[in-house]
């Protein structure tokens, strides 16, 4: 369960949080309560997540992500309802990996891969994803290649907002290396990067 303090707000957005608060968390990530942006909306709650430290490989950056849930009264035509889910997600790459511009693609996948395994329902989906390699020069040039892959999405979520929660959480562990496997199957060892 995610820790959630909301204890203010309309009957609607009070409902949705608590939806949030059902959802179950990865053990791979800590997931804390971070203050919403203040002008997107009449409500708003927002989480971020990162790879816990037991679960890093090596002493390299890792996966990270959060979101928001945006709340307005009355129904936004460009969102197609009351709700809009806005979710970020970074993870580094092996550099091969960052280069090929499939993986863009595949990124985009899992969102929506992740979102119909937990049997989220949305609609206006929208996002990007950016691949970032960077190569150092100069006092840096005794630095490897590395490469990070970002997304940045939104979706107006349909019922129950816990499985969205639960699919934001598979998405940044799958940018992260670690397997999409159902809540009842746990893996036989920890994945390490290559």
């Amino acid at each position: 369960m995610i820790e959630i303090e909301q204890k203010t707000g309309s009957a609607a957005f009070l409902a949705a949080v608590n939806d949030f608060s059902q959802a179950s968390s990865r053990e791979e990530l800590t997931i804390t309560q971070i203050p919403a942006p203040a002008k997107l909306a009449k409500e708003a709650i927002a989480f971020a997540a990162d790879v816990s430290s037991e679960h890093i490989h090596d002493n390299s950056d890792h996966g990270t992500g959060r979101l928001v849930l945006l709340y307005e009264p009355t129904p936004n035509p460009q969102w197609g309802g009351n709700f809009r889910i806005i979710a970020f997600a970074k993870s580094p790459l092996e550099t091969h990996i960052g280069a090929d511009e499939a993986i863009s693609e595949v990124a985009w996948a899992w969102l929506m891969e992740a979102l119909h395994n937990r049997g989220a329902e949305f609609s206006h989906e929208a996002g990007t994803t950016t691949r970032i390699i960077s190569s150092g020069f100069g006092s840096l040039s005794g630095q490897s290649d590395h490469a990070e892959l970002e997304m940045r999405s939104s979706w107006s979520p349909i019922g129950s907002l816990t499985a969205h929660l639960e699919a934001w959480q598979d998405l940044i562990c799958m940018m992260s290396g670690h397997p999409l496997l159902p809540q009842e199957v746990t893996p036989l060892h920890n994945r390490g990067r290559r």
